[in-house]
């Protein structure tokens, strides 16, 4: 099987308002209040004109409020440089099912393409290509190792040291994938300049999402079974770069994978958890919690709909976020606790959250639609 208020008022005493009036009372403030929520959503996200694209488009990566790349599974790479006001196609390449894309900054990007034996029409084995002009132009990446059959995810990190009086970085790169399996890994600790690859099969047998907070310590998103009938939704643990994992979460439901994770911290992290059980009166949808660092894990209800398969995740901080499912997006100011509907789309896959220097926050996410956060 594939994966796919309270108000009170009073009146004087012994005065009351005839029916008519106090049900014209009460419409007003059934109107009133639904256009303040519709409002409020509105000002949460607003929908960005792109070009039109049928199903579910996977990743977007901006470097700064103003530039930014988002990708599909035509093969296309689309790039803005005004905060999505406007979109320029920079490449379009057949056979190609681009699946994740990132930036270290304006001109050096990689994007992950999900590979072949999955999707129809997919011919495209080569797994990683990168860009040294914004985007411009794209090469395959070469790397050493296992061949990796397709990716899902790419983290970047950027790590600050002294060079010679000077600040500076070294960045490091990770990308993992893939849904369907198998389950591989490339890392580059250059910038991208060279990759080497592993496999990660016998931790695990999907990879879809990946966050690492340093060099050595981070998590992944997982699957148990490439067979999802048998699989269980599954968040992997490293203190050593990849080279070894531990499994710190793993779901006791088949039909589950997890999917995409958001640490708005170090100690509190989210990571969403699809169900891809046939049954409808299975209807509980769930998001994995962990408030340790990724130690411990719970799992925290998010909807009871059978519709609302989840995808994307993106939290601000350690209360306030969202997800993105199948039918709808919702939004968390409790850290979980209970959610509310907001417009994020069909099918948000992606939700980028972002903190410029100066403390500022911005957002954009994808899934059918393209959106930018206010």
């Amino acid at each position: 099987m594939k994966i796919q208020n309270k108000l009170k008022f009073s009146l004087p005493e012994n005065k009351q308002l005839p029916m008519n009036t106090l049900f014209k009372i009460i419409i007003i403030f059934i109107i009133t209040m639904s256009s303040t929520k519709l409002f409020a959503q509105d000002q949460s996200w607003k929908k960005l004109t792109t070009a039109t694209y049928a199903g579910k488009q996977d990743d977007i990566s901006f470097v700064d409020q103003d530039n930014g790349w988002y990708v599909n599974g035509f093969g296309k790479i689309y790039h803005t440089s005004n905060g999505g006001e406007t979109w320029e196609k920079q490449l379009e390449q057949k056979g190609t099912f681009f699946r994740t894309i990132a930036f270290i900054d304006k001109n050096t990007g990689f994007a992950g393409t999900v590979g072949t034996d999955y999707f129809p029409n997919v011919t495209d084995s080569i797994p990683l290509y990168g860009t040294r002009d914004g985007g411009k132009t794209w090469k395959p990446v070469d790397y050493k190792g296992p061949y990796v059959k397709g990716l899902c995810a790419i983290d970047i990190v950027k790590e600050q040291y002294i060079n010679h009086g000077k600040i500076d970085y070294k960045i490091h790169i990770y990308a993992v994938g893939r849904v369907g399996s198998p389950a591989n890994m490339m890392v580059s600790h250059d910038g991208g300049a060279t990759w080497t690859s592993n496999s990660m099969n016998n931790d695990c047998k999907m990879l879809f999402d990946i966050k690492m907070f340093d060099k050595n310590n981070g998590f992944v998103c997982a699957a148990s079974d490439e067979d999802m009938e048998k699989s269980n939704a599954l968040i992997l643990k490293t203190s050593d770069g990849g080279k070894t994992w531990k499994k710190v979460y793993q779901s006791n439901r088949p039909f589950e994978g997890t999917w995409k994770a958001s640490f708005p911290t170090k100690q509190v992290g989210y990571v969403t958890i699809q169900s891809y059980n046939p049954d409808p009166n299975v209807k509980q949808q769930r998001i994995a919690k962990t408030t340790d660092g990724g130690e411990t894990w719970n799992e925290i209800n998010l909807v009871e709909d059978a519709g609302a398969r989840e995808f994307g995740i993106g939290f601000i901080d350690e209360n306030h976020g969202f997800v993105g499912t199948m039918n709808s997006g919702y939004e968390t100011k409790d850290g979980g606790t209970t959610w509310a509907k907001v417009n994020l789309g069909m099918a948000c896959n992606k939700i980028r959250i972002y903190k410029d220097a100066n403390g500022k926050i911005y957002g954009y996410a994808i899934g059918v639609d393209v959106l930018k956060f206010n």
